[in-house]
């Protein structure tokens, strides 16, 4: 057998040569509907780098970023601490996923991750954060051996087949039939979880401690009540904290705000993998994950190919470093009181904005019907077309004029959902209000930019109808 130089790979090159080309391909070989989307809406931006809570454009021009990645780049882009361990694992050249050894770092994630849930035991590691729901379910329902998972209302869990039959939006589900034995109960409503729970089918309730749709957080002692009825009959409780978790809220986790909330099972993902490398985790107690791996014969019941993957464990190890010693769930809830109090100040200014609500970094902003004739008008016309077109009327102008990126909380919502990286600091805040001021100035003065935009956007929705 001969031998032969390696052959070079040039990824700078080829981007070099064919990054332009980046709306064109998308179009014709991935979701041709999303290029179409971004460029009606005057989001079919370049961007060529990016660093903590900026990026910048192919003019140089500098982007702040408010929405992560819908929440995946916790520290923001490119956190040096992050880069380094993924240097340092791949220079390491570890014998990664021999599937029949036991490499330490899952091991050291593992005993990370759960010093910050110390009732929980162990950890089954996946590759995102719909897999860490999917095992969820799985584990709550051969552990308690019931099929049915209650959700609530306006759920999101995610969009594989387990996860998306406890996904409370009928958009995401229609057409992908016949789905997991499931049943909605709204969201901070006990009788209804008890009158569920009386049927005596119920493996578990999923719950995020705060809805990534819309914005809405359990009702205080809500899950504390859910998990003493689930537990009498048997029932487990799955918090849902893949956006929630990791400091977004202002505390590790979202249910931690609530004293004596102990979830059986915690999903998370997103902000763990530090922005780089895909990764799921699910927590659960020792006696779940005992009964669901309960001889050897079914030592690989349930799996994944990639996961624990050596690159993952390092991205979430380093991720945990830098929160303890960068002080970043600290840095998300100061942040975040200061930035909701700022936006709730402004309520009684402007009429088309009704309500702000949320925790830490995870904050809502609600618009709604306006007091006078010129802009009740003008919000009729829009809600007749689609609901939602006024939020996005506003996510428009902030990028465009302003390069804020943010977006709506979810379709037919006039809501926008603020998630930036955890690392933002008072600037950011001053940026965006500024911004956001100047926009609702424009909405309320009558101006024609802004409304102009809207007639394109009544079209639209009109033309997709």
């Amino acid at each position: 057998m001969t031998t032969s130089e390696p052959q070079e790979f040039d990824l700078a090159g080829l981007l070099a040569e064919r990054g332009a080309e980046r709306y064109e391909l998308h179009a014709k070989y991935l979701n041709h509907q999303l290029p179409r989307m971004l460029h009606t809406i005057g989001f079919d931006k370049v961007y060529e780098r990016a660093e903590g809570a900026h990026f910048w454009d192919a003019d140089g021009n500098d982007h702040l970023d408010m929405l992560a990645g819908f929440g995946v780049m916790g520290l923001g882009r490119h956190h040096p601490v992050v880069r380094k361990a993924l240097h340092d694992v791949l220079d390491a050249g570890l014998a990664d996923l021999t599937r029949f050894d036991c490499q330490p770092l899952p091991g050291l994630l593992a005993e990370k991750l759960l010093t910050h849930s110390p009732h929980l035991d162990r950890v089954f590691f996946g590759n995102s954060g719909t897999e860490a729901v999917e095992t969820a379910l799985k584990f709550a329902r051969y552990a308690t051996g019931k099929p049915r998972v209650l959700y609530c209302a306006h759920a999101f869990h995610g969009l594989t087949t387990g996860s998306l039959s406890v996904n409370g939006e009928d958009g995401f589900r229609d057409g992908f039939a016949p789905l997991l034995p499931d049943t909605a109960v709204p969201l901070g409503d006990l009788d209804a979880l008890a009158a569920e729970l009386r049927k005596g089918d119920v493996a578990a309730l999923i719950v995020e401690p705060i809805q990534g749709k819309g914005v809405h957080e359990a009702p205080p002692g809500y899950l504390r009540a859910a998990q003493e009825l689930l537990h009498r009959h048997k029932a487990l409780l799955i918090a849902d904290e893949v956006q929630t978790g990791l400091g977004r809220t202002g505390d590790f986790y979202a249910y931690q705000h609530e004293e004596g909330v102990e979830p059986d099972l915690v999903c998370v993902a997103k902000a763990l993998s530090g922005g780089y490398v895909p990764v799921g985790a699910t927590l659960g107690k020792d006696w779940i994950f005992k009964k669901v791996y309960s001889s050897m014969d079914r030592v690989l019941v349930h799996s994944a190919s990639f996961g624990s993957n050596a690159q993952a464990m390092a991205a979430g190890l380093a991720v945990l470093s830098v929160m303890e010693n960068e002080q970043v769930v600290a840095n998300a809830r100061a942040t975040g009181e200061r930035l909701k109090a700022r936006l709730a100040a402004l309520v009684d200014t402007y009429e088309l904005l009704s309500d702000v609500r949320g925790r830490g970094l995870m904050i809502g902003i609600e618009f709604g019907r306006p007091r006078s004739l010129k802009l009740r008008s003008r919000w009729t016309v829009l809600q007749t077309a689609r609901k939602g077109l006024f939020a996005q009327m506003v996510v428009v102008p902030l990028l465009q004029r302003h390069r804020i990126l943010t977006q709506v909380s979810g379709d037919h919502l006039e809501v926008i959902k603020l998630i930036p990286p955890l690392v933002i600091g008072e600037q950011d805040v001053d940026r965006f209000m500024d911004a956001f001021t100047a926009v609702m100035d424009d909405a309320h003065s009558g101006g024609g930019l802004m409304w102009d935009f809207g007639k394109t956007l009544v079209k639209q929705a009109v033309a997709n109808k």
